[in-house]
């Protein structure tokens, strides 16, 4: 299984789950979308499997400084085309466990259960 956690490296959400996987020894690779980007198949797969409402984080504060017309009618399209344009606006993480299985955010039990 090859795995794939995506996020910013500072935040400390992120610090938590690589933490948990370190601690479990999963191999895993670290993609930095704040440094790197990320690509629209990549968001339009996530939003697919997880929901557009799910991968985007409306509670961080690149979301809330928004003007209110960006915020408004949003649907997937929309919320794709933020988030493309502003990582940070992506729920973290996102890990991909690389059989078409996503976890978004971190919970030990969601972890301990996917790895299971």
């Amino acid at each position: 299984m090859t795995v794939t956690i995506y996020g910013i490296k500072n935040c400390d959400t992120m610090k938590k789950a690589r933490q948990w996987l370190d601690t479990k020894g999963v191999s895993y690779a670290f993609h930095d979308y704040k440094a790197t980007g990320i690509d629209r198949a990549h968001l339009d797969f996530w939003v697919g499997e997880l929901g557009w409402e799910t991968v985007l984080n409306r509670a961080g504060t690149t979301f809330r400084k928004l003007d209110d017309a960006e915020k408004q009618d949003l649907d997937a399209d929309k919320a794709i085309g933020l988030m493309q344009a502003q990582p940070s606006m992506i729920k973290r993480p996102i890990l991909d466990l690389g059989d078409g299985r996503l976890l978004a955010g971190f919970k030990p039990e969601a972890y301990e259960a996917a790895f299971q």
